[in-house]
């Protein structure tokens, strides 16, 4: 199979969706690599380390797209990429669909077969390729919470983990997965006085369990997030329905009752955000804007910050998937395995992913159906 690597045009978005180690791995199977010049060096992989591991480099990026019958991508194809896709062409990546019906509305016109990283599921639940880049993005915001505190920035003024003396910032962290779990991590790692909150009594058990008396665990309700979000100095919105798009838990009535200078991170923003305020995105180059006197920061690609560390986490997860695909093809692959079919967001023109189909109010089709 040929497999293409576009370098990622999104405005800072630095990682790219192979290593030289995956690269090798599948001209070792016996596939094609095609990889666009550039494309990794924003995490530190140049094109020679690329042709070394045995791929073709393309100095055109829409010779990528020509000419590849698997595309590998970090995130979704922006609209300068829509007249790239063709039909039958299996794309792999971060789409987040639920919030994207335009997006949705072009693959289905295109009938590409769109796999989505994000919603292939084992049937334990688990989200195999969307953990690498939560657990990065919860670790990050914790840190990048605690920058935005410092007065310089707008914040209040906040050591994150306090003095002797002096009381810790509150973090409050909404959601306990894994974005949630590692934020928490972070978080009480720096000294901060940190409250978890969660509809998932068991989650809020296995961390009480690890930190004891150094976390508050408090279950997911009305009440408990109004008055959890007017003492936080940062809020950490962690919330994930996988493929859907992410219930607005914070209101804009509760983020009026927040302190002045204090912060959100919003990591669920790429699917729609946790806070009502959210009501735009934002990129790394200006990250932040403020509303009723609280920074919100709502860049919809967090570790793209940490590009090398990422892609290679990102490759770790993804390349048995990619390995599967090419050497079983689409269909024998997606029959064979099915947290992979799970990912199959689009068939052909048809929504087969019942959480986007419900988030967008288009019709879904089962694909077990389209495909028999």
């Amino acid at each position: 199979m040929i497999v293409g690597v576009p370098r990622e045009i999104k405005l800072n978005e630095d990682r790219v969706a192979i290593t030289p180690a995956g690269v090798q791995a599948l001209i070792g199977a016996g596939h094609k690599v095609l990889i666009e010049t550039g494309a990794g060096l924003g995490s530190g992989i140049s094109d020679e380390a690329f042709a070394v591991a045995g791929a073709e480099i393309m100095t055109e990026h829409s010779q990528v797209y020509d000419q590849s019958e698997l595309i590998l991508k970090v995130k979704e194809p922006l609209p300068e990429e829509y007249h790239l896709l063709r039909e039958g062409q299996v794309l792999f990546t971060y789409l987040h669909l639920a919030s994207e019906p335009g997006l949705t509305s072009v693959l289905m016109e295109k009938k590409v077969i769109a796999i989505a990283y994000e919603t292939v599921q084992l049937s334990s639940g688990t989200l195999p390729l969307l953990m690498p880049m939560s657990e990065i993005a919860g670790r990050m915001a914790v840190q990048i919470g605690a920058h935005y505190l410092e007065k310089p920035c707008g914040g209040r003024g906040i050591l994150l983990g306090g003095v002797p003396g002096v009381p810790a910032a509150d973090v409050v962290i909404i959601g306990a997965g894994t974005v949630g779990a590692n934020a928490a991590k972070i978080a009480v790692g720096m000294g901060a006085q940190v409250t978890i909150i969660d509809r998932n009594t068991e989650r809020l058990g296995n961390l009480d369990d690890i930190y004891g008396n150094k976390i508050k665990t408090l279950i997911s309700n009305h009440c408990n997030i109004e008055r959890s979000v007017r003492y936080a100095d940062l809020l950490i919105g962690a919330v994930l329905i996988a493929g859907a798009r992410t219930p607005n838990l914070v209101t804009e009535d509760f983020v009026k009752q927040m302190k002045p200078g204090s912060v959100i991170i919003d990591v669920a923003i790429d699917q729609g955000g946790t806070v009502e305020t959210m009501d735009r995105t934002t990129t790394h180059s200006n990250p932040v804007y403020e509303k009723y006197g609280v920074i919100h920061y709502a860049v919809t690609n967090m570790p793209g910050a940490v590009a090398r560390t990422s892609s290679y986490s990102l490759t770790n997860a993804t390349l048995p998937y990619v390995l599967e695909l090419t050497n079983k093809g689409f269909l024998n692959a997606v029959m064979n395995n099915s947290a992979l079919a799970r990912g199959v967001n689009v068939y052909k023109g048809r929504i087969t992913c019942r959480a986007v189909g419900e988030s967008l109010n288009m019709e879904y089709s089962e694909l077990g159906k389209v495909l028999s």
